[in-house]
């Protein structure tokens, strides 16, 4: 009898998916895995060794560029230091783990050459 608004009409609910186990989901959640491990994990921790190898592997004489990008002669070693020369007669000390790449010998020296 209204004739502005129109009459509901009942819809058939749609069947559901009974809730249990779901193989495509569990695929996923493995290749997920997979990926994550394979592409960021795996070759994180692999550079992570190379560096703690550089950096056990450091001696007096190295030469050395630092994280900020200042180069050096390594004078002396600690446990967790490192004390390298960057002019005449400049010795600043860092922590190991700042050193970032060990030059070939004489590239300070060509370097300054320049």
């Amino acid at each position: 009898m209204s004739f502005f608004v129109s009459s509901a009409v009942a819809q058939t609910a749609a069947q559901a998916k009974p809730a249990g186990f779901d193989p495509v989901m569990l695929i996923m959640m493995v290749g997920m895995f997979a990926f994550m491990y394979f592409f960021i994990i795996r070759p994180q921790r692999k550079r992570q060794k190379e560096h703690q190898d550089l950096v056990s592997a450091l001696a007096k004489g190295d030469e050395v560029v630092m994280t900020s990008g200042m180069l050096g002669k390594v004078v002396k070693v600690d446990e967790n230091y490192v004390v390298i020369e960057t002019g005449n007669n400049i010795e600043l000390k860092f922590q190991k783990v700042a050193v970032h790449a060990v030059l070939p010998k004489g590239t300070i020296k060509s370097i300054e050459a320049a």
